[in-house]
């Protein structure tokens, strides 16, 4: 069957060989931008297009979701400045696809006169449909919800996005690992609102949209925990807060508790009392302070499956103030929730190697700001090889101790808000892997291989936190070494490598140098081959340090909790832990643009990620060692 994509047409479903709708004579496009198959309506939008369900042929037809925007002013300046608008919210949208629960963005374009968004098709039920089939949620489900939820919306606040409809039906629990997924983003409200020239529309749901969206339209991360906050209020109660706006309007929000099927405790209680303030000042400014506020609530347990949290004593896993553990903690019957900065630091239980390293020489290029090469010098360094077993070795190159500035300076493209400010740190000297972990590497101390994209040179993905810690403590009781993730700081000294531009290579990269999404460009450099997929280790240049893949290919975790910004960061190149439930990401991955490879850029995952986006997420070792 073949779908019209005329949103004013009553039957659109039409048999494979029609040439035109059979319906409205619309002619029939059996693969939009000879890419997406449509295969049928999933909802109108308002009069303004259509939401299909459809499969992507380059991506082995995999489902997806096809936005329809079909602006009703057709003058060619409406649809200039309409498409304008899409592109530039299609680009935020694109870049949250780095998030395991955010849909990923495969492709905006315009055609025909209508614009498209095509997302990730998620398959779960929305939390709506849920409350109707099991009912109400007792407090612990909704401090799951919270905890899972809030690290995504510190991710898009982050990047400068709002959701602005954030409600139960826009919470998808996903049926292949229970996380919960925000769908629906405000890209097509915006656009809509735009278009129509309905300026001050608001946007968003009444009931859950706070006061500042309902009488200016204007949005702010404050509006979003609001709306979250309104979320939870009708998972506990049942009630439908657009009822109640209807009947009360916000007063409601004064005497939410007298909904409640039963008494919450009081520290959950004050949480949604902050998030339902009437008054955006007096709300959580932040999805930082709800999480940080829920964390030192009294201590409460998780189960080994992360599911449910139960009463004190029903489980033998206990969590504390600093010490909340997203699901999946156990690895092997060995629990990874120590977090001591001296198990990892190197600082202790050091053991001791000899100085006789062998010298390996290689060639260093650098580029200017389109990206050319314009030097080349050849560089040499110390390493050492640890054998694994069955022919596979590890190669950890000696990294010198030095003293960088770390993050970006303001007028370098692309920085953000994390990477400042800008400050000076001193790194002891260590040892880091030349390569980012190879499938064959992690297959030989773990006895698996997670990886998505196969083969045996190419980086491993798909490995959470937890698994790479656990990766470095086999790998330390086998060799007797102290092996681990590179703090932060250690990462980025490693990667700069003496250099303080925006890459290793220089002022800009391009595809040849550096595995990316080569359909995006970094300061005047062209667009170039966007490869899909990981490619081998050392397939690229390396940097002065002998370094290979620390742009590109897969993000690399790091030791250190993610914090938004650097202004109580270690300057000892040491890890900072103990902050935050978030993880680190450093580097970039083969699907992000050149902006998110930067040696500054960061990034955050919770320990036991494993969305559809885990294959971005791979690693390199660390390891210090004594000199004898």
């Amino acid at each position: 069957m073949i779908c019209c994509l005329n949103p004013d047409c009553s039957q659109p479903i039409n048999p494979d060989d029609n040439k035109f709708c059979q319906s409205c004579r619309t002619p029939l496009i059996p693969l939009l931008i000879n890419r997406f198959r449509v295969l049928r309506v999933l909802s109108a939008e308002g009069g303004f297009g259509r939401t299909y369900l459809a499969e992507d042929s380059q991506k082995l037809n995999e489902t997806c979701v096809i936005k329809q925007l079909a602006p009703k002013q057709s003058g060619t300046y409406a649809l200039k400045k309409a498409t304008e608008l899409f592109i530039e919210e299609a680009k935020r949208l694109q870049d949250l696809g780095e998030h395991a629960q955010i849909p990923t963005l495969f492709a905006y374009f315009e055609d025909n006169g209508f614009l498209y968004l095509v997302q990730q098709f998620i398959k779960g039920e929305n939390l709506l449909d849920e409350l109707k089939q099991k009912g109400k949620y007792k407090e612990t489900q909704i401090r799951e919800l919270l905890l899972d939820l809030l690290p995504s919306l510190k991710f898009i606040h982050e990047r400068q996005v709002i959701h602005r409809d954030i409600k139960p039906q826009n919470i998808m629990r996903r049926a292949s690992d229970g996380k919960l997924v925000l769908i629906d983003f405000g890209a097509s409200k915006q656009l809509t609102t735009t278009v129509h020239t309905q300026i001050g529309t608001q946007i968003g749901s009444y009931g859950y949209s706070p006061l500042e969206q309902i009488q200016g339209g204007e949005a702010y991360p404050a509006s979003d925990l609001f709306a979250l906050g309104a979320t939870c209020f009708h998972l506990l109660t049942g009630d439908s807060p657009f009822q109640l706006w209807t009947i009360n309007g916000f007063s409601w929000v004064n005497n939410w508790r007298q909904y409640l099927p039963s008494p919450v405790s009081q520290e959950l209680g004050k949480v949604l009392d902050k998030l339902l303030k009437v008054e955006i000042r007096e709300r959580y400014q932040s999805a930082d302070k709800v999480i940080k506020d829920l964390e030192i609530s009294p201590t409460f347990v998780v189960s080994p499956g992360g599911n449910k949290n139960q009463s004190l004593g029903n489980s033998p896993t206990t969590i504390n103030r600093r010490g909340f553990i997203y699901g999946g903690l156990f690895l092997g019957g060995v629990t990874v929730a120590f977090m001591g900065q001296n198990l990892f630091s190197g600082k202790q239980n050091q053991t001791s190697i000899s100085d006789n390293l062998k010298t390996f020489s290689f060639e260093v290029v650098s580029t200017n700001a389109t990206g050319n090469i314009i030097n080349r010098r050849n560089e040499s360094a110390k390493y050492f090889t640890e054998d694994l077993g069955n022919g596979v070795t590890l190669e950890m190159v000696e990294i010198p101790g030095g003293t960088f500035i770390m993050g970006s300076p303001e007028n370098q493209a692309g920085w953000l808000l994390d990477e400042r400010p800008q400050h000076q740190v001193t790194v002891p000297s260590f040892f880091m892997a030349k390569y980012e972990l190879t499938q064959a590497q992690y297959q030989a101390i773990m006895g698996s291989n997670p990886s998505r994209f196969k083969g045996n040179n190419r980086p491993v993905e798909r490995v959470s936190w937890n698994n790479a810690v656990a990766f470095c403590q086999r790998l330390s009781q086998k060799t007797q070494k102290n092996y681990r993730l590179p703090s932060e700081a250690e990462w980025e000294y490693a990667c700069r490598a003496g250099t303080t531009t925006p890459f290793y290579f220089g002022e800009s990269i391009n595809p040849e140098l550096v595995n990316y999404n080569g359909n995006y460009t970094y300061g005047s450099a062209p667009k170039g081959q966007y490869r899909q997929q990981t490619t081998d280790v050392g397939s690229f240049p390396p940097n002065a340090f002998g370094l290979y893949d620390m742009h590109g290919n897969v993000w690399e975790w790091c030791l250190d909790d993610y914090i938004g910004n650097y202004s109580d960061a270690p300057k000892d190149g040491n890890a900072l832990t103990g902050q935050s439930g978030l993880k680190m990401g450093r580097g970039g991955s083969w699907v992000n643009n050149p902006q998110y490879c930067r040696s500054a850029s960061r990034n955050s995952y919770t320990r036991d990620e494993r969305g559809n986006l885990n294959y971005l997420i791979g690693f390199r070792v660390a390891c210090t060692v004594a000199r004898t």
